[in-house]
């Protein structure tokens, strides 16, 4: 059986909306998209290439999906631009209709994530509905949260109020610019 591991960009008050642009997400009048921008460095970098270099299939909300078909292939020269591209897309909607316009991209429903999940690795990009969805499935196998020392006060959080998760700690990072990236597992 594949892992299924979550990747999520993270403020320390836990908002996980639009962080790599300023026009990524602008839903409920949020200002603060590409809040993230600021703090890659080098080791972030490595960490993020060794989840994306590290084989395995790539599992997208439809938001998050619409948003990286839209940016990731025109990016020319990009090696994560090159992985996306490659990588399986598994592509979980309720209105999306085939054929997706991204190469390498297959629509289905959230029930069918744990037959994918039989197939091999599986990794989350965002997709913060999703997420809670597989949480309540039990499909996570792990969490890998870059953690920014930034507070924005607004903004959608991977986990609003009335979610809940015990987590243990497997492994952890501080890059140059104080991001942690944790790894979590949940707890037994």
């Amino acid at each position: 059986m594949g892992k299924l591991r979550v990747v999520e960009s993270l403020t320390l008050d836990g908002v996980m909306q639009a962080p790599g642009r300023p026009d990524e997400d602008t839903r409920d009048g949020f200002e603060h998209g590409g809040w993230a921008t600021p703090y890659v460095d080098d080791a972030m970098g490595r960490a993020m290439g060794e989840q994306m270099g590290g084989g395995g299939s790539i599992l997208l909300g439809r938001r998050t999906y619409q948003d990286f078909a839209e940016v990731w292939p025109n990016q020319e020269g990009n090696p994560y631009s090159e992985a996306l591209t490659a990588a399986q897309k598994y592509v979980v909607s309720k209105t999306l209709t085939e054929p997706l316009p991204w190469e390498n991209s297959t629509l289905l429903e959230v029930e069918a994530v744990a037959g994918i999940k039989g197939q091999g690795d599986l990794t989350v990009l965002g997709s913060g509905e999703l997420v809670r969805a597989l949480m309540r499935g039990g499909l996570i196998d792990e969490f890998l949260l870059l953690i920014h020392p930034l507070v924005l006060g607004s903004g959608r959080r991977l986990f609003p109020e009335g979610v809940f998760a015990s987590l243990e700690l497997a492994n952890s990072l501080t890059t140059g610019t104080g991001v942690v990236i944790a790894t979590y597992r949940p707890a037994s």
